[in-house]
Formats: C-alpha cells, sequence, structure tokens
C-alpha cells in the first residue's frame, strides 16, 4: 500500500472511531431557553390596569372549536339541530313552537292551517355570535318581498333580513342581509333558490344608564355565504315597516326571533354563542 493511501485509511479510521460532533439544533434541544409567561415590570397601558404582556392579567377560556366552521363549538348554545323545536315557542301566546319538521330542518308552515306565526326562543340574550342556515324555497312563486321573505329579530326586535335576493328585484333596505328599512347589504351574496345559504352574525346589544339615557346603540355585523355584508353597522332603532327605528323602548336583552311571512322557508343548525365583549378589559 502506497503512503498516501495508508494515512487516508488510518485518518477514516480515527473519524470513525470519535464520537460525533453534536449540531446546534440538537445542542439548542438539550438546552433550551425559557421564555417568560408574562412581565411584572413593564408600562401600564392606557386608561387601563394591566401592563403590557402583563403576567396577571387573565388568560381566554379554551373553546372547542367545531370540526367545520359551521358546526357549533364547545361553548355554544344550540337553538336547532334538526330534531326538535324544544329552545323555541310560539311569539304570540309562548305556547309550543310548531312549525314543521322534517328531514333535519323546520318549515314556515303553510298558510290557513290555524298554525304558523313568528317564533322566539325561550332563553334571552345580549351580545352574541350567530350561526344559522336557510333555504328559500325552489319553486320561485311571487316576486319581490313575496319571494322567501322571513327575517331574524334581535332582542326581539332589531330584523335582520331573510329574502330570495337572487335574480330578484327588490327595494334596496328589504333584500337579503339587509337592516331591514334601513341599510342595504355591501353586496348582495344570495345563492340560487332552494340551496342551503349561512348567516354568520355578531349582534351588540344596546345599552342604557340608570335614568333610561342611550349610551350605545345596537351594532351588527354579518357574513352571508362568508361574504361581509355589514360592518359593525349600528342599528336605528326597533325595526318598523315602513318606518324610521327608534329606541323609544329600554331592552338589553330579548329573544331570537324567526318571522313567518307566509313563504315556506327553511331553517337548520342554529346555534348561539353569548359574548362577554369587555370581560377583559
Amino acid at each position: 500500500m502506497k503512503p498516501n493511501s495508508l494515512a487516508l485509511l488510518l485518518l477514516l479510521l480515527l473519524a470513525l472511531a470519535l464520537p460525533p460532533v453534536a449540531t446546534f439544533a440538537q445542542e439548542k434541544k438539550q438546552s433550551p431557553e425559557v421564555s417568560p409567561t408574562g412581565y411584572t415590570d413593564t408600562p401600564y397601558l392606557p386608561g387601563g390596569k394591566w401592563r403590557v404582556h402583563d403576567d396577571n392579567r387573565p388568560r381566554p377560556v379554551v373553546v372547542t372549536p367545531g370540526e367545520t366552521s359551521a358546526a357549533a363549538p364547545s361553548d355554544a348554545i344550540v337553538l336547532f339541530d334538526g330534531t326538535g323545536l324544544d329552545e323555541w315557542v310560539m311569539e304570540k301566546d309562548r305556547s309550543p313552537a310548531d312549525w314543521i319538521v322534517k328531514d333535519g330542518f323546520m318549515e314556515v308552515p303553510p298558510k290557513g292551517q290555524g298554525v304558523g306565526g313568528y317564533i322566539q326562543t325561550k332563553r334571552e340574550f345580549g351580545d352574541v355570535q350567530l350561526h344559522l342556515e336557510f333555504a328559500t324555497p325552489e319553486v320561485v312563486q311571487g316576486n319581490s318581498q313575496g319571494r322567501g321573505n322571513s327575517g331574524i329579530f334581535f332582542l326581539g326586535r332589531h330584523e335582520l333580513q331573510i329574502l330570495d335576493s337572487y335574480e330578484n328585484k327588490t327595494y334596496a333596505d328589504g333584500q337579503a342581509s339587509a337592516l331591514y328599512g334601513f341599510k342595504p347589504p355591501l353586496v348582495n351574496a344570495s345563492r340560487k333558490p332552494g340551496q342551503w345559504q349561512t348567516y354568520d352574525v355578531i349582534f351588540e346589544a344596546p345599552q342604557w344608564d340608570a335614568d333610561g339615557n342611550l349610551l350605545k346603540k345596537a351594532y351588527i355585523t354579518v357574513l352571508h355565504n362568508g361574504v361581509l355584508t355589514q360592518h359593525r353597522q349600528p342599528y336605528l332603532g326597533a325595526t318598523g315597516h315602513k318606518s324610521v327605528g327608534n329606541y323609544n323602548t329600554i331592552a338589553e336583552k330579548g329573544p331570537i326571533k324567526l318571522q313567518d311571512h307566509g313563504n315556506p322557508t327553511r331553517f337548520r343548525n342554529i346555534w348561539v354563542r353569548e359574548l362577554k365583549l369587555n370581560a377583559n378589559d
């Protein structure tokens, strides 16, 4: 064997005999740097009691999300899961809700059968996140406000319009996802008649002081089929027909109400989350 070849062989054997050199990643793993979970010596935030990155500030409650964006998260109140109307009563007399329940949805009953009317939740709510799915009739009858008309009323008085607005001309403040009689949606995001549609809503209840003076109007944010159609829009007040809304009645909590407008509109998968919007101030 040549001298050069012998030297190379000795170097190779020596390298195999030495312990492996730790990589940077291995060294870091062996000696992890512990990050602080918060601080107690930082400046106070303006107008509040908490410091920047305050270690004593309460952490958000853990909520397990649903498997899809439409599924109810762990802290939701399910108002309708397709099997019954136990959470609902008739608005007119608080008797059990009598809308049709079949195939996983509820439907406004036909006129002239001694049933029907607005239904509302047994519970009362203030600030909420609402998820609701609806379908207007597949067979189109009528036009304008006569097609798939219904509505959601927060606190029993602030309406978010439901309508078949697919290629259906009507007044702008009366189409789907309008604040009825006041604010048209930013865009018309309606699906075809008969197709299931979604509303995802953040509703902020109005507030009054002890003397009955209005401190804050009701606000609403709406995603219609995933499209933003109302962005923290204030209500003028309680919804009326051919009238301007007002805040003449004090109500910071109330039922969620669904409208029977005589059209067989369908609903499914309704849930809410009660919100504490100022809980971490």
